[in-house]
């Protein structure tokens, strides 16, 4: 049996949804829910850049997955499918592994695997997922929505992946929940359900929180400030790295936390503050929007010069995992 036979057969076993026809077919076959308009991403992980080399592979496909269902909830979306883009190394045992974390993460979510293709290729592992989401037609807000006068506010708590990729090159020495929160990132995809109808814009936050408010600011056409003693930090990150503006100014620099941010008009405040006290979820207003352009930060309500990084970016010249 080839590898790529291997492989399929293996992933048989989570395809179980008719639309992915047995994996026996080249396309799958999805029919759009009722009423609803589809919303489509699409994002990679690869070797190096965005997962190191001896992360375990079950968490490389619960992150895979992750990373894609993030950009779904960003636009309150429900996920409807996955489809998968594989590179196929010499090792069987990491590919099994792999379709076991795979087959986890797809259950969590209840997404189902619809189909994919597989290629086999020397050199780092490319892996690569399409997501479907659906949402009502006049849903999913655009990055571009936000106006003057519109507050900031991002869920959960922001810079425990970047601590966790620190433990993770460290060979693992550190706070568990941090080391988790890099390997294994939540959607928040019940967040978005819940909390994106209140928005105006939304991203969710994948490079980091200064650099994806800046590109909010930029597509809407405004200016934005953030107070960076308003960031929110958990207990775990303020534990190892304490809550100084140093701290606080790598976490919001660091990225990979897949929390979401949220654009919000001053009269729509107490609506999404219900909404998240119904799912349980914390949610915390970080800045606010206004007539011009570019970033601005302050730290206890002065005004502080912006780092000279303010997120990822990717760049062919540079390993921009590691800076």
């Amino acid at each position: 049996m080839s590898d790529e036979a291997f492989f399929i057969d293996l992933l048989k076993g989570i395809a179980t949804d008719p639309a992915a026809r047995g994996l026996l077919d080249d396309a799958a076959l999805f029919v759009p829910p009722a009423g609803r308009a589809l919303v489509l991403t699409h994002d990679m992980l690869v070797e190096g850049v965005h997962y190191l080399t001896g992360d375990p592979p079950a968490d490389v496909a619960w992150k895979l997955v992750a990373v894609n269902l993030s950009d779904l909830a960003a636009k309150g979306a429900r996920p409807e499918g996955v489809l998968l883009g594989y590179t196929l190394g010499p090792d069987r045992a990491w590919d099994a592994a792999f379709v076991d974390g795979l087959g986890a993460a797809t259950r969590h979510y209840a997404v189902p695997l619809l189909g994919g293709d597989t290629v086999g290729a020397r050199g780092p592992r490319t892996l690569a997922m399409t997501a479907i989401g659906s949402v009502m037609p006049d849903g999913a807000p655009a990055r571009g929505g936000a106006r003057p006068g519109d507050a900031l506010w991002v869920t959960g708590t922001i810079g425990d992946a970047g601590l966790g990729l620190a433990i993770a090159r460290a060979g693992g020495a550190g706070a568990a929940e941090l080391l988790a929160a890099y390997r294994r990132p939540v959607a928040q995809v019940a967040a978005g359900l819940a909390l994106v109808p209140w928005a105006r814009a939304s991203a969710d936050v994948s490079d980091g929180v200064l650099i994806d408010a800046a590109r909010i600011a930029a597509a809407s056409g405004c200016a934005v400030s953030i107070a960076v003693d308003a960031v929110p930090l958990s207990g775990a990150l303020l534990a190892a790295a304490g809550d100084t503006r140093a701290a606080r100014l790598a976490a919001a620099t660091a990225g990979d936390d897949y929390q979401l941010m949220l654009a919000v008009a001053p009269e729509a405040a107490d609506g999404l503050k219900a909404a998240a006290a119904a799912i349980g979820m914390r949610i915390s207003r970080i800045g606010v929007f206004a007539t011009g352009s570019g970033l601005s930060l302050t730290d206890g309500g002065a005004p502080i010069a912006a780092p000279g990084r303010i997120g990822y970016q990717h760049d062919a010249t540079q390993d921009p995992m590691f800076p």
